[in-house]
């Protein structure tokens, strides 16, 4: 069922499809954060990444897509997104992207799942971001690890912003931002947000309308209604938010060759509230700090 300008609405079935693709996409997660470590090269994790889906049942919805050629994107330092995995071993320190997505095949249509995390690199597997840590620990860290808790962070106030009565999706855009900003004003630097790559919604296919920007836009966007699912991912740089495509016409890479970092979750919107379809808890250590319970699906 369609909405609006184009906008795909599902029913509770379809939104089960869309919940197992989501959490084939975790899958395919966990098991990069596990293997992903100084001297794996992306594109032995793009092969374990080929292994979780083939083992699911399900499809790539990467491969192959305007002849992308790998299962996932994996973006390392100052590439914003789209960088193809490659053979050169990741180093200690890198700050790398992992964009992963799949789709099954339900009553005869594709279902899809797409989300994104980041790391920093290490010698063993990176810790677990802590949903709850506190503005003086942020001071602490390193500008790296301060971009990577600004990222992860953002797009979690950006999907609490879903959880409004009469949410607009350029609602979640100006959470965002908000987000980066009220970063900015405590540590003294304000991360770039790249305006280039959005968000978007997702169902039978990867990529659907309504665009959904990582900034404050103005002008009236659609309203947020139960049935749509919308991917929030916002990608930010420590440098400038310019980006330049490379020869191969899939790697962006910042023009000052600043860091960047990526994330990215995808929502369901439900009767009473949101639903994370990605997380197996539907969202909820990730939303608590925002105060937003989600539901279950």
């Amino acid at each position: 069922m369609l909405f609006g300008r184009g906008i795909e609405i599902k029913n509770r079935q379809q939104l089960g499809y869309m919940r197992q693709a989501a959490l084939i996409v975790n899958q395919i997660h966990e098991a990069v954060w596990e293997y992903a470590r100084a001297g794996v090269t992306p594109r032995e994790i793009d092969k374990i990444s080929a292994q979780v889906i083939a083992d699911a049942g399900a499809h790539s919805n990467f491969l192959g897509y305007f002849d992308y050629p790998a299962t996932i994107c994996i973006s390392v330092n100052d590439t914003v997104v789209h960088g193809i995995p490659g053979d050169v071993p990741f180093e200690v320190g890198d700050l790398v992207s992992f964009d992963c997505g799949c789709y099954l095949v339900r009553d005869g249509k594709q279902w899809h799942g797409d989300s994104a995390f980041s790391v920093i690199i290490g010698e063993e597997p990176a810790p677990k971001p802590e949903p709850s840590i506190s503005a003086h620990e942020y001071a602490m860290c390193s500008e790296k690890e301060q971009l990577l808790e600004i990222t992860r962070y953002s797009t979690w106030a950006g999907v609490a912003a879903m959880d409004r009565s009469r949410a607009r999706v350029n609602d979640i855009g100006a959470a965002i931002e908000d987000a980066v900003d009220s970063f900015g004003q405590r540590l003294g630097w304000t991360a770039g947000i790249v305006e280039e790559f959005t968000g978007h919604g997702i169902g039978t296919a990867m990529h659907q309308a309504p665009d959904v920007v990582n900034f404050r836009a103005a002008g009236r966007s659609a309203v947020i209604k139960p049935g749509m699912v919308l991917c929030v991912e916002p990608i930010l740089t420590r440098g400038s938010n310019q980006v330049v495509t490379m020869a191969d016409e899939w790697t962006v890479k910042t023009v000052d060759h600043a860091l960047a970092c990526h994330w990215e979750a995808q929502v369901a919107v439900l009767e009473r509230g949101i639903c994370v379809l990605n997380q197996p808890d539907f969202g909820k250590a990730a939303l608590a700090p925002f105060g937003v319970e989600p539901q279950e699906l």
